[in-house]
């Protein structure tokens, strides 16, 4: 699944636009390396996204096969790291 459609699809970012900008400007990485929002994603893949008011980092538990709610999004990404204030979305 693509970078930008796992983060709108998990609850992450509010739209797959703000993931493709946020990607464009180079605020995403997937395991060290700078991601455009087309990275293909796999089970176990670290991704970080700098935003302007935070700093996050979480592991790829599983790919969702569709959409996702709300309440079952977080059962596909595991946190490792948060820092910063509110979402900025």
């Amino acid at each position: 699944m693509r970078l930008d459609l796992f983060l709108k699809r998990t609850c992450l970012l509010k739209s797959r636009t703000l993931a493709k900008e946020i990607c464009d400007a180079g605020g995403a990485t997937v395991n060290g390396k700078i991601a455009k929002s087309s990275q293909i994603l796999h089970a176990e893949d670290v991704v970080r996204l700098r935003l302007a008011t935070r700093d996050l980092e979480f592991r790829v538990v599983a790919i969702p096969g569709g959409n996702v709610t709300k309440r079952d999004a977080a059962k596909f990404f595991a946190i490792l790291r948060d820092e910063g204030g509110a979402p900025a979305w």
